[in-house]
């Protein structure tokens, strides 16, 4: 006889699938009447016959304290972790077969490294991206001679150090966006070197995304 799935089974199974509803159950932010009520149908659905709420309702609480109890405490930043800004930065996408690769280089030659300048390219399947200050938009478009397929202005970066041991660290990437998630804040661009994450996010934001990543440094440190 082949293994019968429980209510609680399929409960756990709908909810590890949705981290953000995990998260919520875990904090005690979500109604678990109102997500037993949502269960309801879909459960029936699965296995063909009637569940009770009550059932649903107490494989929700079981699950929620369950995730509460087991919560992982990781430490995904150390006391050297630190926070840098670099604002009015603009973002141009460049179509790849447009553009060579010489001109690529020559641009990053013609804006050099000055102190205090910011300079990111990423090279896609499809797509160059370039994101820097705003002040040599106008000698990168004469350079490539070419129409950017898209110009985004008004950014800015937030640098955050890491500790040379995080790439052992699981977790990192979601605990970053799930609390701008949280926030409705979109991060427009992400790029990371080994002990480097800079998130490309608009400039209104800014000040709100740095309360935040300063509370998650302090939260992840202990």
């Amino acid at each position: 006889m082949g293994f019968m799935p429980t209510i609680s089974h399929f409960v756990q199974d709908y909810i590890r699938k949705k981290p953000f509803l995990e998260e919520a159950l875990s904090r005690g932010i979500i109604n678990n009447a109102s997500l037993a009520q949502e269960l309801i149908p879909i459960i029936q659905k699965q296995i063909q016959k009637k569940v009770k709420f009550s059932a649903v309702n107490l494989a929700i609480r079981r699950f929620a304290k369950k995730a509460t109890k087991h919560a992982p405490k990781i430490k995904l930043f150390d006391q050297d972790t630190d926070l840098t800004l670099k604002s009015d930065l603009i973002e141009l996408c460049l179509d790849k077969h447009n553009v060579k690769k010489e001109t690529i280089k020559k641009i990053e030659e013609s804006i050099g490294h000055k102190q205090g300048d910011f300079f990111v390219v990423v090279k896609g399947i499809n797509e160059f991206t370039i994101i820097t200050n705003k002040k040599y938009k106008q000698k990168i478009q004469s350079i490539i001679q070419t129409d950017s397929k898209i110009i985004i202005e008004e950014l800015c970066a937030i640098t955050i150090t890491l500790p040379k041991n995080s790439i052992e660290s699981s977790g990192l990437f979601y605990a970053i966006s799930k609390e701008l998630f949280w926030e409705n804040i979109s991060i427009v661009e992400a790029v990371s070197t080994f002990t480097e994450i800079t998130l490309i996010i608009k400039e209104k934001d800014a000040p709100r995304i740095l309360s935040i990543l300063k509370s998650l440094i302090i939260k992840f440190q202990k």
